[in-house]
């Protein structure tokens, strides 16, 4: 497996990767010249060419930075899903997912391409998540949620059952999300409100 990004969201990518006992036999950062991941590997520029046949997993938690080095790369996709995590058999995740510890993802989800379900994040029965999406540590969707593409979930905000979140929308944490949301709404609160 490959990485690309060498920051804080790339360590626990790495971790996952141990975890499970996958070798990672490059990375790679836009800055390479000024980071060093765990000393075990010194990153270096994107290379289409370097190891072509490996997948390769965006570590990047910034879901528009995602978003853009996914539509210029062009080794496949990778997942990187830790053994901790509760996974149903018949959630469908998308390529380059990150599912990191204990995070539980109950019957018949759907996940986009990209998609970050974070430590110990809940996302429960039906809910479907568009690309790019990142659902922050401790975060709950309850069951039938939908997630539009681009949008992060703040670490331990509530989206109670059936919500549907627009795109690009930002969720900050704690918040407590009662109502369906339009594009691109930031909101903070119990019960969440707009602020911008």
């Amino acid at each position: 497996m490959l990485i690309f990004g060498a920051g804080g969201h790339a360590k626990v990518v790495w971790s996952i990767l141990s975890a499970c006992g996958t070798p990672v036999n490059g990375l790679f950062d836009d800055h390479w010249q000024y980071v060093d991941l765990h000393s075990l590997q010194l990153p270096r520029a994107y290379d289409h060419a370097w190891r072509s046949e490996d997948e390769l997993i965006i570590a990047i938690g910034d879901n528009s930075i995602r978003r853009r080095i996914a539509e210029r790369v062009s080794h496949s996709f990778g997942k990187a899903i830790h053994p901790t995590a509760i996974v149903d058999a018949t959630v469908l995740i998308g390529p380059g997912g990150v599912v990191v510890q204990r995070a539980v993802i109950q019957a018949d989800c759907r996940l986009g391409e990209h998609v970050i379900v974070n430590t110990g994040a809940i996302v429960d029965h039906e809910c479907v998540l568009g690309d790019f999406v990142h659902i922050g540590p401790g975060a709950t969707l309850c069951g039938g949620v939908h997630v539009g593409a681009g949008t992060l979930a703040g670490a331990g905000c509530v989206v109670a059952p059936g919500v549907n979140v627009g795109k690009g929308c930002v969720i900050g944490a704690g918040a407590v999300v009662i109502r369906d949301l339009p594009d691109f709404a930031k909101l903070a609160g119990n019960p969440a409100k707009v602020i911008s």
